[in-house]
């Protein structure tokens, strides 16, 4: 069964988005749905918080070597920006081309490469490979500025394959020595003057603040190559523009997409769906862009069978709890503290475990991840000098002359919160809990007195919920 308009538009946010606020919403529903996908599907001005403002108040996130700094301001741009789309799909490649500080100790060539997944990540899947494959983050931590002439290092070409693009059993050993082969000469510009400094490595101003791109010809494998039965003097430009027209890149980029986007389990509609996306990745030309349409479009997204399917990921969970808040939205002490708490609910930005990156869906969640999450997204909503918090109940004031019974406050409550929709038993526990102190009366409520805590307490309630912590 379809959703209606407003539940639509609220599961299409959570999803291509961190989720909306009550006045956010109902703008985006006056414009229609249609009209809604276009304008994610086209990032234009983000107008997030400026990165000169940012350095202003924070001097560890100037030179942003380090990961709590680096984290946090990327955690600035997901909180306040007005293209949500491009900082999902930025986060959506992280998880999926996996890069880790642990072996780079460089956070800003990290952001360098999140930069990356923002001008690219809805466009053409072969130039996405192609400016990964060029990206010096991604050349360190997969080895391919060792990968030589005579000497291959099959790091890069066997995850690009495995991981990035294709998958296991779609592609041989054979294969694989081939791709590396293809690569080789691929390499960091600034190289040599880093292993002439050793331990003396410096930042400035030739170091690892400057890593970038090389293409040593004179490094390059030019021989012949046979790669996924295709023969020539193949370079890596080659070895993408194969990968991009197989099958199983479609069907594997669709499907992670799928998962992502839709849910975290894949039934025999989701297949057909999956098999829809597969064939707008050939009709445009491999654009994700493309891709992403078909499945917003698509009946099983736009279905009940699509509602609360997905576990929240840690920082999709954090930044929309952030959002409706309204707090972090200027610079504030201790915001790299945020990127801590994204690792303590499992999910560090900038420091997967491995390049296979996180495990997601349900093993979001266990008994230690779960209390971090509650804790600190019930904290961030029960606080009512919140400004979010704060046009809650304001809001709430207005209602029904300021004065609701239990079931009003939580019925709206639940709307405020991005049209949050729970199941009856949990319905008839927040009301129980509502009415253990009456009627609230918010007629002349001052800022932190009773009135106003009873409506925090609810909302750190409805915070603990099983279908907040679901997209």
């Amino acid at each position: 069964m379809p959703l209606p308009d407003r539940t639509l538009m609220a599961h299409l946010l959570r999803r291509a988005g961190f989720g909306a606020t009550c006045d956010t919403l109902d703008a985006y529903t006056a414009r229609g749905y249609e009209s809604v996908v276009e304008e994610l599907l086209h990032p234009s001005d983000p107008q997030a918080m400026p990165d000169d403002l940012i350095r202003r108040y924070h001097v560890d996130q100037s030179e942003l070597r380090q990961l709590d700094a680096a984290g946090a301001t990327w955690l600035y741009r997901m909180i306040t920006t007005h293209c949500p789309l491009e900082e999902k799909m930025a986060l959506f490649w992280h998880s999926l081309f996996a890069t880790g500080y642990a072996k780079l100790n460089q956070a800003r060539a990290l952001l360098n490469q999140i930069d990356m997944f923002r001008r690219y990540g809805l466009g053409r899947f072969d130039t996405l490979l192609l400016e990964l494959s060029k990206d010096p983050a991604m050349l360190l931590w997969l080895d391919n500025n060792t990968n030589h002439l005579g000497a291959i290092n099959e790091n890069y070409g066997r995850e690009l394959l495995e991981l990035f693009s294709m998958g296991i059993g779609n592609y041989s050993e054979h294969d694989i020595k081939e791709c590396a082969r293809a690569f080789t000469g691929w390499t960091l510009g600034n190289a040599e003057y880093m292993a002439m400094r050793a331990s003396k490595d410096s930042i400035w101003p030739y170091g690892r603040i400057a890593w970038h791109f090389d293409y040593r010809e004179t490094d390059h494998d030019h021989d012949e190559k046979t790669f996924l039965g295709e023969t020539g003097r193949l370079n890596g430009e080659d070895i993408i523009a194969i990968i991009a027209r197989q099958e199983s890149t479609a069907r594997f980029l669709s499907t992670r997409l799928f998962q992502f986007f839709a849910a975290d389990e894949v039934d025999e509609a989701g297949q057909q769906t999956i098999a829809a996306m597969m064939r707008a990745y050939f009709d445009s030309q491999y654009e994700i862009r493309a891709v992403l349409r078909t499945l917003f479009y698509s009946p099983y997204f736009t279905s009940e069978r699509a509602h609360y399917a997905r576990v929240k990921g840690p920082t999709e969970l954090l930044v929309g709890a952030i959002r409706l808040a309204g707090s972090y939205h200027t610079p504030t002490l201790g915001a790299h503290q945020l990127a801590y708490q994204t690792l303590y609910m499992g999910q560090g930005l900038l420091q997967p475990p491995s390049v296979e990156g996180w495990h997601e869906g349900i093993e979001w969640i266990d008994s230690g991840a779960l209390v971090e999450r509650i804790n600190f997204i019930a904290k961030e909503l029960s606080n009512v000098r919140n400004p979010g918090v704060r046009t809650i109940i304001d809001r709430l004031a207005t209602v029904s002359g300021g004065v609701l019974t239990p079931a009003q406050l939580v019925q709206h409550c639940l709307d405020m919160l991005g049209l949050l929709t729970v199941d009856a038993e949990t319905t008839e526990a927040l009301v129980a809990f509502a009415a253990a102190e009456g009627v609230l009366d918010l007629t002349d409520h001052q800022p932190g007195d009773a009135a106003e805590q009873r409506v925090g307490h609810l909302l750190r309630l409805m915070a603990s919920t099983r279908e907040f912590q679901l997209a």
